[in-house]
Parts: structure tokens; sequence; C-alpha cells
């Protein structure tokens, strides 16, 4: 099941073409083999004008995943932040 698209343009600076290129996650519930439970998977899918690429990850990873994107953005959001506090000082 598709849970969301992040759609990114992007400008050819060789031909000055636009592009597109989207990361879609995606969701397959848990299933049951043999009466053993297993994980369901979270599918990270990039698709752009050339091709589609994608990785299946158990639930842990897409944790871990989710984890370092969180904390590296807000690192780059603090970082943001300071150099706005320079220029207005």
């Amino acid at each position: 099941m598709i849970e969301d698209e992040i759609i990114h343009w992007w400008k050819d600076d060789t031909d000055g073409s636009n592009h597109k290129t989207v990361l879609r996650l995606e969701s397959e519930n848990p299933i049951s083999v043999n009466s053993f439970p297993r994980d369901g998977k979270v599918v990270v899918r990039l698709i752009n004008t050339v091709s589609s690429q994608a990785i299946k990850l158990n639930p842990d990873e897409a944790l871990r995943v989710s984890t370092l994107l969180m904390t590296i953005s807000r690192e780059l959001i603090d970082k943001k932040r300071k150099m706005w506090q320079k220029t207005d000082e």
C-alpha cells in the first residue's frame, strides 16, 4: 500500500530541462507462515525518469533509518538557525 510520496523537481543545468524524482513510502502487511507471524515490510522506492529502485526494510531497520533522518535533519535546522542568529547581530 502506498503510504506517501515526496516529489522533488529539479532542473538539469546542462540542457535546462525539468526532471521529477519521487520518493515513495509503501508498506506490506505482516503475514503468517505455518502459524508463525512474520514482520511486515516498509518499502522505500525511488522513481525518476530513467529507473525505479526499491529497498525493503523490516520494522527495526525502518525505525533506525527514520531516527537517523530525524537526528540529521534537526542538526541541520539548528545550524541554519545559528547562521540566521549571526546575521541578525
